[in-house]
């Protein structure tokens, strides 16, 4: 799989994959990644299957299969072990990586994300939101979203966050993004894995995130031994972009062995 990606930093620094969410696109990750690269990382931040600039002809689109993804783009830009990060869908995705592929990463980030499954009603309602932005398209689907994608005080002093964040779900193709709803109702319960996560892991989560809140994110760091935990006050599904100094702080400390107070 070819996927459209963004290669920044020195060719030697230390290699960083970021894996974005749904419906997003490799833009999600564009501060962290020009902040990491400007400090001498190498950041990857792909376009996975179906978004953005990546193509897919699937009608599902299993979280396996964007993990292979990945490790293909690695192995083609010359990546041996990285820090491995993603937000939402592109934690879970992060989490199946590290299970198939465990000696590939070296450190984790997971942002704003769910370990366990979906209940049978919101396995239930991700097909039908397939079948339906296959029909009506991305506008009425991203619109719906907005609001519980980011806080009610990034929306009153971000206007240029919510303009980002609309944009990517708007031009996010319906096809793709209906492939990995499908895919997603059918992940596997991640949450009997993360206790055998080897490495130094970050957990992240914005402090009124309505899609997975701070104890979805609790459950994380309890599970894996050793791990970091840093809520971003003021923030909500994704952090990263709403308040980003406060994610980047994060995560500079971690990857320099740093404590971070919030």
């Amino acid at each position: 799989m070819n996927l459209a990606h963004d290669d920044l930093g020195p060719r030697d620094g230390r290699p960083v994959l970021l894996v974005h969410g749904h419906p997003f696109d490799r833009s999600m990750w564009r501060p962290q990644a020009e902040y990491l690269a400007e400090r001498g990382h190498r950041v990857v931040t792909p376009d996975l299957r179906g978004y953005g600039g990546s193509k897919t002809d699937d009608t599902k689109t299993g979280l396996d299969v964007f993990a292979d993804d990945l490790v293909e783009l690695a192995d083609h830009l010359g990546l041996g072990r990285f820090v491995l990060g993603g937000l939402s869908m592109g934690g879970q995705i992060v989490m199946q990586l590290v299970k198939d592929h465990p000696h590939r990463v070296e450190a984790l980030l997971l942002a704003d994300t769910f370990a366990g499954l979906d209940t049978p009603e919101a396995k239930q309602a991700r097909i039908d939101t397939a079948a339906r932005i296959l029909e009506e398209g991305m506008d009425a689907y991203a619109d719906e979203l907005l609001p519980k994608m980011i806080s009610k005080q990034t929306r009153a002093t971000r206007p240029d966050v919510e303009a980002h964040v609309r944009k990517m779900m708007r031009g996010a193709p319906k096809e793709g993004a209906a492939a990995a709803l499908r895919g997603r109702a059918e992940r596997p319960d991640y949450t009997p894995t993360l206790a055998r996560v080897a490495v130094p892991t970050l957990v992240v989560v914005g402090g009124e995130d309505e899609f997975t809140p701070v104890a979805d994110a609790e459950l994380i760091h309890r599970e894996i031994a050793g791990s970091a935990l840093a809520v971003i006050e003021g923030a909500g599904h994704l952090p990263n972009l709403e308040r980003e100094t406060e994610f980047d702080d994060a995560l500079s400390a971690f990857l320099t062995g740093k404590r971070f107070t919030p």
